[in-house]
């Protein structure tokens, strides 16, 4: 054999394989016959099923859009958040081996994916209060897309994708573009090719925008990666692919990027993208292109806005490959890429020349006006935007954009029904005739012809349950997002009395358990300190009583008298005060504890709570009897630091309020508007405020506010001299004017904008320098005023403790015995959550809004979590609230709240036994003359408040509420909100009752 025949016999072979090859090859591009084969190997057994329990058999998805949008990469932060919140994960998927496999290898997971998803809230009927879908407008079926929009993709983006042959064809690569991108791609490589046009399919194209970092393809390895997954999901459920080719197109066509337009947001989907983009029904425009199917030729205007409707969606197809650019821009590259395809189509005779010549000439109009948004009502949304509030607390995630995109069901305790029938009563409220219908019309309610219409209710009522206080019921009828139950600081007026009642007998429990297990001469050896009459009283019942049990103790303590004489002063919160009853008729009384509580008789309280002050400051092992007898203790140093910071803070809040926005000239201004001018004194406010001001510059000053200047060069250095070096106190002295708001002046000069902390910051040394003069021994009678005022301050700070370990919201308290009738203000939320302690017997159940969380239902990353071993907490002895829950019946049975005695019945026609206290809020600005008279008057607002349980199961509050310039109209008192109640009870317990919203 020759040389020659041998590369001839070896070419040939080599000819014969590859061409073989080449065969095999086209072959297999063209019946997918080999690949199905081992994408439906892959796919097998690629599964999940959900079970209960946490899962270790879970991985969750990388950062792509879609997976970040619909909170399934967020999710593992979303438990871990949670579980420290009383969640726990009861029901999760468990992926199969080979899914976590193909996971694990970097492919996205095959599951069959959700085009619309969203945040639905239910009640506890299983109702929706919230449904949210993004996209809002999508195809559910491929036979409800038109057929002349399926022509349009598969012409601009995948011809071949729903040809009948092969069945088994993979849709995620077109043989003859997947060919051409390659060899472009190639030509560009070794730069002999401009540009490369992509090969990507629409299966692929899901993947991209889908799954892929930032929606992007960055890579080959990337590329591929998303060829893979659309294989693997092609085969999943067998070899034959149309019905999953079909299901690509509406997946395409429900969720395509189309960029973002403001106040819409991201823009997803065909039919987004037509109401976004060009302001068109969704459904008109089915229609339209639906028509275009009849054999029967339409007429001119029919055919008309067939044609504007599917040049509109065409561009839209075309948009998505550039959609910022196209869509956010003038249009024009839009409209002209749309043209030339109307031009293809009709030319491969996927649209009649007819509908093309009506195309044509039709402009793009991108970007109209959307019309005005509905505005929400308010009133009935309420309780479903503070449980959209809450769960986006839970989960730390603050825009309520981001959470309504989430696949997230979330389970309320909420009574849809009982919300939506409270929130129309209270809405309705504002009309004469509901407000007469209601009763509200009468002594001590709204006057005969007052309008209603400005008054805001609320109401709030939870359920006991075995483990929880379940919330039913949250409305208002403020038609703003804003939630006057949980968003208000407000004087509730006499429902303080309750808090106050609280402690009072807190601290009789706290004595009796200290006391309890002494012996008579023990107890007779106690030498309680005269101030503290509570301590002397506690003693001297322990020496007397036979039964030395709590209750007795507790019930003694209701019994204790005081006066309701409005006739004293009372030196509270660094001033004198006086105080008044509602009721003139209780002026000359002394009555009981109890008594005082049932009629709500201010001054028995005003008295109590200085009792309850007397004793934290002088009782139990408190010394401060000494520190105020004792000028050398070390520790009244300390409180006059503490003072002194703590006023002259105070003072350079408001100074700095006063001065924050002007510049340096305009503060001196101000500053020296006031000021009676003379040399010393403008020389101390100057070298104070300007302590590099030279000569001149005092001369100015001296020129500018006295009309002449010093005499002589020597007497400007005499001002110079004196009162230069002079101590900051001592210059704020000359000057008359503060000296922190002389320092503050210069500070800003030096330091323009500085924030109220560096303001602070900055002045440790200069508010202890102020009062310096404090500390001296000679001053010891203002010494101990000052240290009686920390002291009671300390006082009121234990008080407040115990004010928070019931539910009180705020961080801080009122310290004045006007605290002990509203004076700190409230929210009826806070009060419930008091009331929900003494209705059950002490203890602190946690607070149930919402219920199970249900994250990613159907998918791999499916995960359900419920509140868990939330712990009660005992936060009052047992005997204290059986003492509030008698006091508070007393209060409806012979009280403020009589009204209601009776007014309320169970299903079975029994009276329910109904407890309360009621609260009067009287908000108002007064100026007063140097010597205390009042002088103006500003009613800010009037409140009046009924905070009560019902029965053995309901509890909640009731208020009635208006604001400035309304309220001085009006002289309603709590017997407003109880009379609401008596009207509204009727109505609502029968549905609260009703089957499928058990407390149980």
């Amino acid at each position: 054999m020759t040389r020659r025949f041998k590369t001839l016999f070896w070419v040939g072979a080599g000819l014969a394989v590859g061409g073989t090859l080449a065969a095999l090859v086209a072959n297999e591009l063209k019946t997918s016959r080999l690949q199905s084969a081992l994408w439906r190997d892959l796919a097998s057994g690629a599964n999940f099923s959900v079970d209960a329990g946490a899962s270790d058999a879970i991985r969750f998805p990388r950062n792509g859009p879609y997976d970040e949008r619909l909170g399934y990469h967020q999710l593992p932060g979303y438990i871990e958040r949670l579980k420290p919140q009383g969640y726990a994960v009861t029901r999760q998927a468990r992926m199969s081996p080979r899914l976590i496999e193909l996971q694990e290898h970097g492919l996205f997971a095959p599951y069959r994916e959700k085009n619309q998803a969203g945040l639905t809230v239910r009640d506890c009927r299983d109702a929706a209060l919230l449904h949210t879908r993004v996209p809002k407008r999508a195809y559910e079926r491929f036979e409800e897309v038109p057929p002349l929009l399926v022509s349009a993709l598969l012409f601009v983006e995948d011809r071949h994708l729903l040809d009948a042959q092969p069945l088994q064809r993979n849709p995620a690569i077109d043989p003859e573009r997947f060919a051409k991108a390659a060899l472009e791609q190639a030509l560009r490589a070794v730069g002999l090719g401009q540009s490369a046009t992509g090969g990507s399919t629409l299966a692929t194209q899901l993947e991209k925008y889908r799954h892929s970092p930032q929606g992007r393809t960055g890579s080959v390895g990337e590329k591929l990666r998303q060829m893979a997954s659309a294989s693997l999901r092609a085969y999943q459920d067998g070899d034959d692919t149309l019905a999953r080719r079909r299901q690509i197109v509406v997946d395409y066509l429900d969720t395509v990027p189309l960029a973002a337009r403001p106040g819409l947001g991201e823009v997803h989907g065909l039919g987004d993208g037509l109401w976004a983009w060009y302001g068109r029904d969704f459904g008109e425009v089915n229609r339209l292109l639906a028509d275009s199917a009849e054999e029967a030729a339409p007429t001119d205007e029919a055919l008309r806005q067939q044609a504007e409707a599917f040049k509109q969606a065409l561009s839209l197809m075309i948009a998505q490959r550039r959609p910022s650019q196209h869509l956010l821009g003038d249009g024009a590259g839009l409209a002209r890429l749309t043209d030339s395809y109307l031009r293809l189509m009709a030319e491969a005779g996927l649209i009649t020349p007819a509908l093309r010549d009506a195309a044509l000439p039709l402009p793009l109009h991108l970007q109209p006006p959307l019309p005005p948004t509905p505005r929400p009502d308010f009133v009935q949304r309420k309780a479903a935007s503070a449980l959209r509030t809450h769960i986006a607390t839970l989960l730390d995630v603050p825009r309520a954009y981001d959470l309504e995109r989430l696949d997230l069901e979330a389970e309320s305790s909420l009574d849809g029904e009982a919300q939506a029938l409270v929130a129309q009563v209270l809405a309705g409220l504002r009309t004469p005739a509901a407000a007469k219908a209601a009763g509200l019309y009468g002594a001590h309610l709204l006057d005969p012809g007052a309008d209603p219409s400005p008054l805001v209710y609320s109401f709030t009522l939870f359920e006991r349950s075995a483990g929880a206080n379940l919330l039913r019921v949250q409305a208002d009828n403020i038609d703003q997002p804003f939630d006057v139950n949980q968003g208000a600081r407000l004087d509730l007026g006499s429902t303080a009395k309750l808090r106050t009642l609280v402690s009072y007998l807190e601290l009789v429990a706290e004595l009796h358990a200290g006391w309890v297990d002494l012996s008579p001469a023990q107890l007779s050896a106690l030498a309680p300190n005269p101030r503290d009459p509570l301590g002397a009283w506690a003693r001297q019942y322990l020496l007397r009583a036979k039964d030395r049990r709590l209750a007795p103790m507790l019930e003694a303590a209701m019994e204790r008298k005081y006066s309701a004489n409005p006739g004293e002063s009372f030196f509270t919160g660094g001033g004198l005060h006086q105080f008044e009853n509602f009721e003139r008729s209780r002026n000359s009384s002394s009555m009981t504890v109890r008594e005082g509580f049932r009629h709500s008789v201010n001054l028995v309280f005003i008295r109590l709570m200085r009792d309850l002050v007397r004793h934290r400051m002088f009782g139990g092992a408190s010394d401060a009897e000494r520190l105020l007898k004792d000028p050398a203790d070390p520790r009244r140093r300390e409180m006059l630091a503490r003072f002194a910071d703590r006023e002259g803070s105070a003072f350079l809040v408001r100074f700095h309020r006063k001065y924050q926005r002007l510049s340096a000239t305009e503060a001196e201004a101000l500053l020296l508007r006031d000021l009676r001018p003379s040399a010393p004194r403008l020389a101390s406010v100057l070298f104070t405020i300007e302590p590099e001001a030279d000569d001149a510059r005092l001369d100015a000053l001296l020129v500018q506010r006295l009309g002449r200047g010093a005499d002589s060069p020597r007497a400007l250095g005499a001002l110079r001299s004196t009162y230069a070096n002079l101590s900051l106190a001592d210059r704020g002295y000359v000057a008359r004017v503060h000296p922190l708001e002389l320092w503050l002046v210069g500070f800003l000069r030096t330091h323009p904008g500085a924030s109220l902390t560096e303001v602070l910051d900055a002045s440790a040394s200069e508010r202890q320098e102020v009062y310096a003069w404090l500390f001296k021994t000679r001053h010891k009678g203002a010494q101990d005023k000052r240290v009686r005022e920390l002291i009671e301050l300390d006082a009121f700070a234990q008080i407040h403790r115990s004010w928070q370990r019931v539910g009180y919201p705020f961080a801080s308290l009122t310290p004045s015995y006007a605290s002990a009738i509203g004076a700190s203000g409230d929210r009826p939320a806070a009060l419930a959550e008091l009331m929900g302690i003494i209705a059950n017997d002490g203890v602190r159940l946690p607070t149930q809004r919402v219920g199970a969380l249900h994250f990613a239902r159907d998918t791999p990353y499916e995960t359900r979590l419920e509140p868990h071993n939330a712990s009660a907490e005992r936060v009052l002895p047992t005997e204290v609230t059986a003492t509030l829950q008698r006091a508070l019946v007393d209060v409806v049975t012979d009280g403020t709240a009589r009204r209601l005695k009776g007014a309320l019945t169970d299903e079975n026609g029994r009276a329910l036994e109904i407890g309360g206290k009621t609260g009067t809020g009287d908000h108002r600005y007064e100026q007063t003359d140097r010597g205390g008279r009042v002088i103006s008057q500003r009613k800010i607002d009037r409140s009046a408040t009924f905070v009560f349980m019902i029965g053995d199961r309901y509890f909640g509050t009731i208020m009635a509420y208006v604001h400035e310039p309304y309220a001085a109209r009006y002289r309603f008192t709590s017997a407003l909100p109880t009379q609401l109640l008596k009207s509204l009870g009727p109505q609502l317990l029968p549905v609260l009752q009703r089957n499928g919203c058990g407390g149980d």
